[in-house]
């Protein structure tokens, strides 16, 4: 079920959201909630990424595996290629 959220606009900003709307066949709401959810999700995304990070930092810092940054670019062109190399080994662990 929908809630009602009210929201204060700028004039300006209004009248570009109706602009572009008109333009491409929709309704200002429409266009509004398509990019409030596009910002939530880039704002989930980029927290899980925050937190994948620090885990990935803290496993490296308690001695986890760790890589050449030219074998794991070789790696990936070898697997953008369509081939299946073997992983490159880790040169600390």
């Amino acid at each position: 079920m929908a809630v009602t959220t009210t929201l204060k606009l700028p004039d300006k900003l209004k009248v570009r959201i109706a602009r572009l709307a008109k333009a491409k066949g929709r309704t200002p709401h429409s266009l509004m909630i398509e990019a409030l959810e596009r910002e939530v999700a880039r704002e989930e995304r980029m927290k899980a990424f925050v937190q994948e990070a620090l885990a990935a930092r803290a496993d490296m810092e308690s001695g986890g595996a760790a890589y050449r940054a030219e074998d794991v670019h070789a790696w990936l062109e070898r697997l953008a290629k369509g081939g299946k190399p073997r992983r490159p080994r880790p040169w600390r662990r």
